[in-house]
């Protein structure tokens, strides 16, 4: 079997883009190649690509092709550029090929049979948290990508249901869950100290871990962490505590739309002190920032999956999480949910977990527990199934 892989989605990790289909396409090609050293795999490129992150994928059944003509995307017109990438992917002679997002999709041209991947549904779900841009432009390339697939596989079965819902396409699509990098199981082996210092985090902190943009309920997580912290400021009072607040809000991501806002809001709030917007974070640095953290939180009002949150299970580290789309199914019984409207139910969760050390102890335990069920080995025999399926 000849299987080609749509990789444009693997950028430039420096650059913040390691995360979400690009993560996914990454970890999917690299455990394919470790579970199958039978069959062909050719895997596409564009310009945009590191070339060490290349290398790791090189092996005696794998053929590396690049799009040949640098910047297509940005000098080409969109007709001419489709016919192009479907002559690239045409002469490979595949017996399936796999796109593994519905943004860089396979051209209508292309004869070939095809699988294809969807990550979520947000710009159908909450799209006033997209410029108007890109819910043109995705949802054309969505539609298409259902319409044109042999075979689908959404993460969770909560886009599985958005897209019978929208498309039409339930019979089409099979569920396989994204797997979790071993890594964040590993225990800390870097300077945990030096990292700390370098970001000026100096007391407990809450841990949030992903792009900063609205679909992320920015705004509410701040409003609900200033409410959090005038309880605990007002609790102190009346115990004669100290009056020192000695919690900090730490966000790691890139920058998304309108990220600049929250820098303002948080200011506003009178909690800009406290509120730290580390940017990206990559390698052995991420891992103990998650690991120090008093506990997760992710109010995303709308996730395909939630990569995050398992992470943070993986990591030892308690989540309060949303109660909507794929997080309840993702997380189960091992995060404490709230409703990602209301602010303050979420500075409640928050309170909750500040005060009561047991309870934190006990979803850490859940979510560790829940962590293990999701496995990259696991989802790459699943997607192999897939393929099969579609050249019978």
């Amino acid at each position: 079997m000849r299987i080609g892989i749509d990789a444009r989605t693997i950028l430039n990790p420096k650059k913040g883009e390691a995360v979400g289909s690009g993560h996914y396409t990454y970890q999917l090609i690299r455990h394919l190649l470790e579970l199958d050293q039978q069959n062909e795999y050719v895997l596409f490129f564009d310009f945009r690509v590191r070339e060490k992150d290349i290398k790791k994928f090189t092996r005696p059944n794998t053929k590396i092709v690049f799009y040949p003509f640098s910047d297509y995307r940005k000098y080409l017109p969109g007709a001419y550029n489709e016919v192009l990438t479907a002559a690239t992917l045409a002469k490979e002679k595949l017996d399936v090929l796999h796109s593994t997002s519905p943004v860089s999709r396979i051209p209508t041209t292309y004869q070939g049979k095809t699988v294809g991947t969807f990550h979520n549904m947000a710009i159908y779900k909450i799209p006033e948290c997209f410029p108007r841009t890109t819910l043109m432009r995705n949802k054309v390339s969505y539609r298409l990508m259902a319409r044109k697939m042999d075979k689908i596989i959404a993460v969770s079965n909560s886009i599985k249901e958005d897209l019978d819902n929208i498309f039409k396409v339930g019979n089409k699509v099979e569920v396989i869950y994204s797997g979790i990098d071993k890594r964040f199981f590993n225990e800390v082996n870097v300077g945990t100290d030096r990292i700390l210092g370098k970001l000026g985090i100096n007391r407990k902190y809450i841990l949030f871990l992903g792009t900063i943009e609205p679909s992320k309920n920015i705004t509410r997580m701040l409003q609900a962490f200033a409410s959090f912290k005038e309880k605990v400021l007002a609790e102190n009072g009346k115990n004669q505590k100290s009056k020192k607040f000695e919690y900090q809000l730490l966000l790691i991501g890139k920058s998304g739309w309108l990220a600049k806002e929250y820098v303002q809001i948080a200011k506003d709030l009178n909690i800009k002190k406290d509120v730290i917007f580390s940017g990206y974070i990559i390698g052995d640095e991420l891992l103990p920032l998650l690991k120090n953290a008093q506990f997760f939180v992710l109010t995303s009002l709308y996730e395909g999956f939630g990569m995050t949150v398992l992470e943070a299970f993986a990591a030892g580290v308690p989540a309060i999480v949303s109660n909507v789309a794929s997080l309840v199914e993702i997380a189960g019984d091992a995060a404490y949910f709230v409703n990602p409207i209301d602010v303050e139910e979420i500075a409640g969760a928050m309170l909750n977990f500040s005060k009561d050390g047991n309870m934190r102890e006990e979803f850490r335990k859940k979510g560790l527990m829940r962590a293990r069920d999701f496995s990259w080995e696991d989802a790459a025999k699943k997607t192999m199934a897939v393929y099969k399926q579609v050249i019978k």
